[in-house]
């Protein structure tokens, strides 16, 4: 198992561009990997599936929220690696 934690900088959070930019690199990838909300002082508020569209969506990530990815599978340091890459981009909104 690999994880990297990361914060999301899009002045309008995680909505349905960046999140189908996200599922899509996700959908990519042999292992099975999750994606975590984590409040202010660094506990889950919420973790599903990282390919699911809907439930990206329900997690209502805002700007400035830590995350938090865990991949387990034949290429989970790629994944989580190139996710976080993504993510500290700003899905090319920034």
């Amino acid at each position: 198992m690999y994880t990297r934690k990361a914060t999301l900088i899009n002045p309008n959070g995680l909505h349905a561009r960046p999140i189908m930019q996200f599922v899509t690199r996700v959908s990519g990838f042999q292992s099975n990997i999750t994606l975590k909300k984590l409040d202010e002082s660094g506990a889950e508020v919420i973790s599903g599936p990282a390919g699911s569209i809907v439930y990206v969506m329900l997690m209502d990530i805002a700007q400035g929220t830590e995350i938090e990815l865990f991949a387990e599978g034949p290429d989970e340091k790629a994944a989580v690696d190139e996710l976080v890459t993504l993510i500290e981009s700003g899905f090319g909104e920034i």
